[in-house]
């Protein structure tokens, strides 16, 4: 994958700091953690969507940023930021199609990040 695609995914710049600081297979259990975890994540946030309950779509949006965020998923921690925040003005127009970039990345975005990892290990 070209490095501007690979930029748009992942936060590569975090990236390199946390395998300077404890390396790369210390950081890929963190992500093994992480991708475990995903499916509740994601199913908390769809759950709540269907449910119409903004304050807690918004609520677990910002549970799964800081989550994904810590592992450098930079794509689907940046639709997450715009997912917590239920007082924009584009909220209510858009959040179902940021929902949906998070559950249609999501997967792709987190083995991109585990390939990463693995030829820095």
């Amino acid at each position: 994958m070209a490095t501007a695609e690979l930029e748009s995914i992942l936060d590569l710049n975090t990236l390199e700091q946390y395998c300077s600081a404890i390396g790369a297979g210390t950081l890929l259990k963190s992500v093994v953690l992480f991708e475990q975890l995903m499916p509740e994540y994601v199913g908390n946030l769809v759950n709540a969507y269907e449910a119409k309950d903004k304050d807690t779509l918004c609520s677990e949006a910002h549970k799964f940023k800081g989550a994904a965020g810590s592992v450098g998923l930079k794509r689907i921690q940046q639709f997450a930021q715009l997912l917590q925040h239920g007082e924009e003005a584009a909220w209510d127009n858009d959040h179902s199609a940021w929902l949906n970039e998070i559950v249609n990345h999501g997967p792709s975005d987190l083995q991109e990040l585990k390939l990463y990892l693995e030829s820095k290990a």
